[in-house]
């Protein structure tokens, strides 16, 4: 036989599964209808992998047997999403606990941030609820949390990822912990400014005090100065220990805004590594809302530490036609070799593709936790 011969036998082949694909299909959807009608559950574990087994059982070698445990893999999950957008179309996907709002009342609220004033993160906070804001600050990311957690505060303003230094892993961790939901974020640009007492000289400079990160991402410009540099826990903390201090031979790295409020003189600006550094900020809340117009959704779940798990989990938004923009993942807790992944990706909770990927998420995940839509 020639190449083209042996070409057409296997598009033959092909149209034969192609056809036989179709009337499973067919099946499955009656399936789905007395799922509906008798309230089963879609996804049934024990089933799927008896029905694997006896595949795997079907090949004459061990090859043949892995290609047909991953080719029924694939026809049975897509059963599933089928069974899935039947529920949906139907209306028998339950309703998301969350109400859908027009807007954040800024005016009316009280708001939290973590760090002493002049922090970037008051910055953010003042983006995005206005100079009119009433706030306070707290120490800690957790403390942050608690407030909205335990009702004194309506809604906190948290750092969770920066442009140079990626991620804020222990913001991850308490959304997971707490049950707060974001209900928004704000992007700002981070302008590392030195900054002394009115009057201080480059030459009077022995000392400079800033966040661990900051004097990183400042490491060009610090390095060609004998300069010893202290880590503070804000860059808030270290202008306005600066400030209290009033000696010339202290500076510190902060932001513009906290140069301006504690009364410093600014001696270099932009004195950070990168140009286009930017940090992001969530708001947080303790109500389930999210805006009507929102874009993005954020979720977190568990999977079972077994061959495949993920790749199942993200096959619900590449058949919703859902663009996934973020992956991390956190260790969990107490057991080894265990992560929880959060995930975010383009939607809102109304849109009926959203919830039909939700609802394959909710049924096969472990855990799955809304995080919210903003």
């Amino acid at each position: 036989m020639d190449l083209l011969e042996l070409r057409g036998q296997i598009d033959e082949i092909d149209a034969e599964i192609a056809a036989l694909y179709e009337k499973r299909m067919d099946v499955c959807a009656q399936v789905a209808e007395y799922k509906i009608e008798t309230g089963k559950k879609v996804f049934d574990k024990t089933r799927e992998e008896e029905k694997l087994r006896k595949i795997r059982a079907m090949a004459h070698n061990e090859f043949n047997s892995q290609g047909l445990s991953e080719l029924f893999e694939q026809i049975i999950s897509m059963s599933r999403k089928l069974q899935y957008r039947m529920l949906s179309e139907r209306g028998s996907m339950g309703n998301l606990p969350f109400i859908g709002v027009d807007g954040l009342d800024g005016r009316k609220a009280r708001v939290v941030f973590q760090g002493a004033e002049g922090a970037y993160s008051q910055a953010a906070m003042v983006q995005y609820f206005g100079e009119e804001v009433n706030s306070f600050h707290v120490e800690t990311f957790r403390d942050a949390m608690g407030a909205i957690d335990e009702g004194s505060a309506d809604f906190a303003v948290l750092p969770i990822e920066n442009s140079t230094a990626g991620i804020v892993s222990e913001i991850y961790d308490l959304l997971a912990e707490f049950e707060n939901y974001i209900v928004g974020e704000q992007i700002i640009k981070i302008e590392h400014c030195l900054m002394g007492i009115p009057g201080t000289e480059f030459s009077d400079i022995r000392t400079v005090y800033s966040h661990p990160q900051s004097l990183m991402q400042s490491a060009r410009f610090l390095n060609s100065y004998d300069w010893q540099q202290i880590s503070m826990q804000n860059n808030a903390f270290a202008a306005r220990k600066v400030a209290e201090d009033k000696e010339h031979s202290k500076a510190a790295i902060a932001s513009e805004y906290a140069a301006k409020l504690y009364g410093l003189q600014i001696l270099k600006k932009g004195v950070n590594d990168s140009s286009t550094n930017s940090t992001r900020f969530i708001i947080v809340t303790n109500q389930k809302i999210f805006l009507k117009d929102a874009k993005k959704v954020s979720i977190c779940f568990e999977i079972p530490h077994e061959s495949g798990s993920l790749y199942h989990m993200l096959s619900h938004f590449i058949y919703n036609n859902l663009n996934m923009n973020r992956i991390e993942s956190r260790p969990i807790e107490g057991r080894n070799w265990e992560y929880r992944f959060f995930i975010d990706f383009d939607g809102n909770l109304a849109d009926s593709s959203v919830k039909n990927a939700l609802r394959g998420l909710r049924e096969e995940a472990r855990n799955l936790r809304i995080l919210g839509n903003y």
